[in-house]
């Protein structure tokens, strides 16, 4: 049992782990699934109950927040740990297939970085448990699939939350259902966990229907029972009584996210036509002579790996960035929405409420109506004392459903989300598909959720390498099956990803070491680092900037021209960083 303010989270669950389980998590955000899972890491004390790990077993916890403070190098967390008794060769191995060197320095990694080193971490002892806390929150297809095999071919027993509907299908064999801080068990896996808790449900409610007809009755009783008693049935009377507490406490399910995006006048047929365009960030091509109609009603998906050029060709299909050749014809009456993966338009002091009305007001127009903040913030399954909360104290999953309302409150005929579906608990993404399914613009959405591209895109726009870009009809299953394969990775740093059809190809497959390195790649191995951190410095006044809400008001082409500097800072250092690891890559086979 834990309670937290008052009012008990968890109360009387139970969770086991045998040998070799597989088991998903599940629940709605804020239900309790990670507060469970770091009371079963050892990590929480719970208030009541008992936590038993078997003599001599090992067990590993994946956070969604890893701490990487008292670290210098991505190699020494993932080595702190190891058991005296494991490889550090296996830690090296899999930073490496990771796509990571193990000299990266934690306090610079990337959210996808970041996560990587985590798992390499948890992975590398070969535990006999594994605790994994979304572990796919900011990967990229690749390394989604190569994780799925990884996971699937170990001998540890698991315990996964997650949102991504394929990952818990391909992988689990029980399900744990966190609900109203109690916890059902159903011996089987995700896939079958949907359709289980919708009977529970709808039983639920059939009970409770009959208990207020036993009320009702008793009632009657009660008021028009036989007049020529003078005495009452105490007992009845009594059991009237606890049937009316027992009713009065019933928990009620948790309320449904109501998601209703701002709908301005249709655009016209032609929503967004490229010819020939192009784009590069010097030696580095990141869309080449790309050619696409985008009409009214389309729902195109983009997939590829981290550093592909999914946001860079976002922008360029948007008019954000210009591109070097070729020409972005946008249609007539456009209505933009946006949905930054990064957040980083939230900074933290701001409070819930000025995010969402802008500052200085308590109300907010949706769809030409006047709504009084509080009401909409309902309807996104926060509470009204919220609204003086500032953003950095909200968890994962409200942040992402705070960017959803803030994006489907401004009035719009084509939405562009990036990652939307990060944090997201199932439920809340089951209605947002429900809602892209209804909204009567364009859409444009970029993913790594297999499921949820399959659901809404009705093409797929994949990244092919070396900036070409090919469309496919359908979702992304329909990719594949056109394809022959799924999403790779890119680059010499990462390992190959595994295919979905076909023979299982060796990992990590390197080009034969040089004798010795150019001159010129040993001049750029030496001024890359400091041309690196010149860029951060600049991404970083250009970030602080931007951050500014009235800017965009005050002088709009200082915000454009800003916002088009910072896209440009912000690709010409990821080419940096990957060209740097690339060479120090290089010089280390060469010299070992």
């Amino acid at each position: 049992m834990l309670t937290l303010g008052g009012k008990p989270l968890l109360e009387g669950v139970e969770l086991s782990v045998a040998p070799g389980a597989r088991i998903c998590l599940v629940g709605r955000n804020g239900s309790g699934k990670s507060t469970l899972l770091r009371i079963a890491a050892g990590e929480l004390e719970s208030d009541a109950g008992t936590r038993f790990l078997q003599p001599g077993a090992s067990l590993r916890y994946l956070p969604q927040e890893p701490e990487f403070s008292g670290f210098k190098t991505t190699a020494a967390y993932v080595e702190a740990g190891l058991g005296p008794l494991d490889d550090p060769h296996v830690a090296t191995t899999l930073l490496l297939e990771l796509g990571l060197t193990g000299e990266e320095d934690p306090s610079n990694l990337s959210g996808g970085e970041a996560r990587r080193a985590a798992l390499a971490r948890a992975l590398a002892p070969e535990p006999d448990i594994l605790l994994l806390d979304e572990p796919t929150n900011h990967l990229d297809l690749p390394t989604i699939l190569w994780l799925e095999e990884k996971l699937g071919s170990v001998r540890s027993a698991m315990v996964i939350i997650s949102h991504d509907r394929r990952f818990l299908q391909d992988l689990t064999r029980e399900t744990v259902w966190i609900d109203r801080g109690r916890a059902r068990h159903l011996a089987r896996g995700f896939k079958e966990f949907e359709p289980w808790r919708d009977r529970e449900l709808e039983e639920e409610e059939k009970q409770a229907h009959k208990q207020e007809r036993k009320i009702a009755n008793e009632e009657h009783w009660l008021r028009h029972g036989v007049s020529g008693r003078r005495k009452r049935n105490m007992k009845r009377l009594a059991g009237l009584h606890a049937l009316r507490a027992e009713h009065r406490n019933r928990v009620m399910p948790t309320g449904e996210v109501k998601l209703e995006a701002s709908e301005a006048n249709l655009s016209g047929k032609l929503v967004i036509e490229a010819i020939k365009v192009s784009k590069s960030y010097g030696e580095r091509t990141i869309v080449e002579n790309f050619t696409t109609r985008i009409l009214r009603g389309d729902r195109l998906g983009v997939v590829g790996a981290n550093g592909a050029g999914k946001t860079t060709l976002i922008k360029l299909l948007t008019g954000v960035l210009p591109p070097d050749s070729g020409k972005v014809r946008l249609g007539a009456a456009l209505e933009m929405a946006t949905l930054d993966q990064s957040r980083a338009s939230l900074r933290p002091e701001t409070t819930l409420q000025d995010a969402l009305t802008g500052g200085g007001s308590d109300t907010v127009e949706i769809n030409g109506e006047r709504r009084h903040v509080v009401g909409y913030m309902r309807d996104f399954l926060f509470k009204p004392e919220q609204a003086r909360t500032p953003i950095g104290k909200l968890s994962g999953g409200e942040r992402g459903r705070l960017m959803l309302a803030r994006a489907l409150a401004k009035p719009s005929n084509l939405l562009v989300l990036d990652e939307p579906t990060n944090d997201l608990d199932l439920e809340t993404l089951d209605l947002l598909e429900e809602m892209l399914a209804d909204y009567p613009g364009t859409l444009i959405v970029v993913s790594h959720d297999r499921d949820f591209l399959d659901r809404i895109a009705t093409s797929v726009l994949m990244s092919d390498g070396a900036g070409r870009w090919v469309e496919y009809a359908g979702g992304y299953s329909d990719m594949v099956a056109q394809r022959g394969k799924g999403v790779e990775a890119r680059g010499a740093a990462t390992r190959e990803a595994p295919k979905e059809k076909g023979p299982k190809e060796k990992p990590a497959e390197r080009q034969p070491a040089r004798v010795k390195l150019s001159f010129k790649e040993q001049h750029a191995l030496t001024t890359l680092p400091a041309k690196m951190e010149e860029l951060k410095v600049k991404r970083t006044k250009l970030q602080a900037l931007l951050d500014d809400p009235e800017l965009y008001s005050k002088d709009p082409g200082r915000f454009a021209k800003a916002s088009e500097m910072f896209a440009a800072v912000e690709n010409e250092l990821s080419a940096a960083e990957e060209q740097w690891l690339e060479l120090e890559i290089k010089r280390e086979e060469i010299e070992g």
